[in-house]
C-alpha cells in the first residue's frame, strides 16, 4: 500500500541489515526510550526478528520513501496484554521531519481495520506524539517504565485509536 510517496511492504530478511543500522543511532534510541538493552547486539537483533517474522499474528511492514527503505511499522499484541493490539514504528533519523512516519502509519491503519488500536510514546517524544495524534490516536492514560536507551524510568503516554 502507498500514501503520498510512502509505501509499505511486507518485511523480508533482506531488510534486516538496514533496520539493524537504523537501530544503532544513539539519538533515535534516546527518543524512542523503550528499546532493546543493547542496540549493537546483532545476534539478539537477528533472534528477535526471526521470532517476529515467524509469528503470523504480527504485522511487519518495511517503510519506503521514494523507493528507499527508511524504517518499519509494526502491529503486534504485547506479551503482557494479550487482548490488545499496539502499533510501533521506527523511521531512520535522517528522514525525520518529512512526514514519513505519519504517512507510513496512516497506510498501515488503512490496511488494518481492527479497532481499537493502541500505542505508547515517551512523554518527551513530541515528534512521535504528533505522528500518533495526526493519525487519530488520543491520549487515554499514563504509565512509566525502565527505558533501556536512557538507563532510567521514563514516563509515557498511552494512546488509543477507536
Amino acid at each position: 500500500m502507498t500514501g503520498a510517496g510512502v509505501e509499505l511492504r511486507a518485511t523480508v530478511p533482506a531488510d534486516l541489515p538496514l533496520l539493524f543500522r537504523f537501530q544503532l543511532d544513539p539519538e533515535a534510541n534516546r527518543m524512542a526510550a523503550f528499546t532493546v538493552e543493547d542496540p549493537s547486539d546483532r545476534a539478539a537483533f537477528d533472534a528477535r526478528w526471526e521470532r517476529l517474522l515467524g509469528d503470523p499474528e504480527i504485522v511487519l511492514r518495511t517503510a519506503l520513501a521514494d523507493g528507499e527503505v527508511v524504517g518499519s511499522v509494526v502491529l503486534y499484541t504485547p506479551w503482557d496484554v494479550p487482548d490488545r493490539r499496539e502499533v510501533a514504528y521506527w523511521i531512520a533519523r535522517e528522514h525525520w521531519g518529512r512526514g514519513i512516519a505519519s504517512r507510513a502509519l496512516a497506510v498501515l491503519l488503512a490496511e488494518q481495520p481492527h479497532r481499537p488500536l493502541y500505542a505508547r510514546a515517551a512523554k518527551d517524544n513530541h515528534g512521535s506524539l504528533r505522528v500518533l495524534e495526526k493519525c487519530g490516536f488520543v491520549r487515554c492514560g499514563e504509565d512509566s517504565g525502565h527505558a533501556a536507551a536512557r538507563g532510567e524510568t521514563v514516563e509515557e503516554w498511552l494512546l488509543v485509536l477507536r
